[in-house]
């Protein structure tokens, strides 16, 4: 996909190309690649490179040199491309490349490189955005601009506020951020929780207060006040209970304007009276009641969706719950459609990109695969397909300590596709992890077999001296990237 500028301008890229009569070199990714470049161009097409040669002094060969050692070379010259041509091909370019190329289009005050690529992160590369929250949640409120991605990350945080204010960087928020979303009238928190947060944010911005609030002076109330000026007005104060300002409110009470806090005890004793504060309105509960919802699996736990997710990415962190990028979409399960070798062949025939769990009959195990190929049951005679990406685990779960990932080391014997006569009583194979039963029900016999050994892939994921095991359920599911 390409954005196209300036339809209406001259295409510059031959001049950009051509290294004769330029007069500005632009230094970047730690001054060890230059750019060149032509001072009127520059500032024609940006307010920022007007400013910036306007107070540069050219050298003795009457050349200007701007330096910008944190911009990638690979990004800056995207950045020329656009200044110079009006194109950017963002085709096989990855996503963190195109936000990251967002933000140094900002940072050039080219306004509308930023706009495109802001709308075409939020319409096609939802997930990433979500998947990587807290990242663009404090870089994008770090700056003035992204109107729109803030209202995206706010329209998120509202209902998961735990994502921003249980986050280990809470403190670090930047006040724009916390006050864009105190003034939501549909954050989804207790009150006075949410004053609980800002007290902490507060302090945590001055470290001379002392630990204990009965140390603090005058000065170091008025010090809190400042700090929160832009945040207090937007606590709904009028709808705490008695207890809530008692033990919440009156400790801070004069971090607040002596009239609101008269006003609050007025209204606590006599609610129907006139106050001169004014009275926010209470924040809207988009659900008062959560109906008791099915799990989406009778094996695992949104947890293990979150660590599957991460092993399937390649990530090193565990994501957020409420920011898994998966969806988990049931295509087979045991108890449901029946634990017959045959079953598992005729309903997962075709599909792709698929997670088998299995828990394990007389132990607390749960074990299961990965295959992001197309299970088939076409073959006439056995068939190995190859795969990197395929892995096995065992889940922590009860007695059960940690999980264990596996992942394939013999890319052609990763997964195994039986042959039509077989399928009566083998079912998933993942070289050396497979369902098995003589009697083509994987709960009547312990045809089901986990190696001891690493042969294909990384290392066993079962302690047991067995390698066969029965089960007493199994489930199948598709794994399906979310969109926004």
């Amino acid at each position: 996909m390409s954005l196209n500028f300036f339809d209406k301008s001259q295409n510059l890229i031959e001049l950009l190309n051509d290294k004769n009569d330029y007069n500005v070199i632009i230094e970047v990714e730690k001054m060890e690649k230059i750019f060149t470049a032509h001072s009127n161009v520059l500032k024609f097409r940006s307010s920022y490179f007007r400013r910036e040669l306007e107070n540069i002094q050219p050298n003795e060969n009457n050349i200007k040199i701007i330096i910008k050692s944190s911009i990638s070379a690979q990004i800056f010259n995207v950045i020329l491309q656009h200044i110079y041509g009006g194109i950017v091909d963002l085709e096989n370019c990855e996503t963190r490349f195109i936000y990251d190329l967002m933000l140094a289009a900002d940072e050039f005050e080219l306004e509308e490189l930023t706009n495109k690529l802001e709308t075409f992160l939020i319409e096609t590369k939802g997930s990433w955005l979500r998947t990587y929250f807290s990242h663009v949640y404090h870089s994008i409120f770090s700056r003035n601009n992204f109107k729109k991605l803030k209202n995206f990350c706010n329209d998120i945080i509202v209902k998961y506020p735990k994502l921003i204010f249980e986050a280990d960087d809470f403190i670090s928020l930047e006040e724009s951020a916390l006050v864009s979303l105190l003034k939501r009238n549909d954050l989804q928190m207790e009150e006075i929780k949410i004053w609980g947060y800002i007290i902490k944010w507060g302090i945590s911005q001055n470290d001379t207060l002392p630990t204990n609030l009965n140390d603090w002076t005058t000065e170091d109330f008025l010090t809190i006040n400042t700090i929160l000026q832009q945040c207090l007005p937007h606590i709904r104060y009028f709808h705490l209970s008695n207890i809530e300002v008692a033990d919440k409110i009156e400790p801070y009470k004069k971090i607040l304007d002596k009239q609101l806090w008269k006003d609050i005890n007025q209204h606590l004793i006599t609610p129907g009276r006139p106050v001169k504060s004014i009275i926010l309105p209470p924040r809207s509960v988009l659900v008062t009641e959560l109906p008791p919802r099915e799990s989406f699996s009778k094996i695992i736990s949104e947890e293990h969706a979150a660590e599957i997710s991460m092993w399937i990415d390649c990530e090193t962190t565990a994501y957020n719950l409420t920011n898994i990028p998966y969806k988990f979409e049931l295509i087979l399960r045991g108890t449901q459609d029946g634990f017959a070798p045959q079953t598992f062949w005729n309903i997962c025939h075709g599909h792709a990109y698929t997670v088998v769990l299995v828990k394990v009959k007389g132990t607390d195990e749960i074990i299961g695969g990965y295959n992001p190929l197309v299970w088939d049951k076409s073959y006439k005679n056995y068939k190995w397909v190859e795969t990197k990406n395929s892995f096995i685990f065992s889940l922590k779960n009860g007695n059960i300590q940690n999980s264990i990932l596996s992942r394939v080391k013999r890319p052609k014997s990763a997964i195994g596709n039986r042959s039509k006569s077989h399928q009566k009583k083998g079912g998933p194979y993942f070289g050396d992890f497979y369902m098995y039963s003589d009697k083509s029900n994987f709960t009547l016999d312990d045809g089901c077999f986990c190696s001891r050994y690493g042969y294909n892939y990384e290392k066993p994921i079962r302690s047991s001296s067995s390698e066969n095991f029965s089960i007493i359920n199994y489930e199948v599911f598709k794994i399906v990237r979310k969109t926004i």
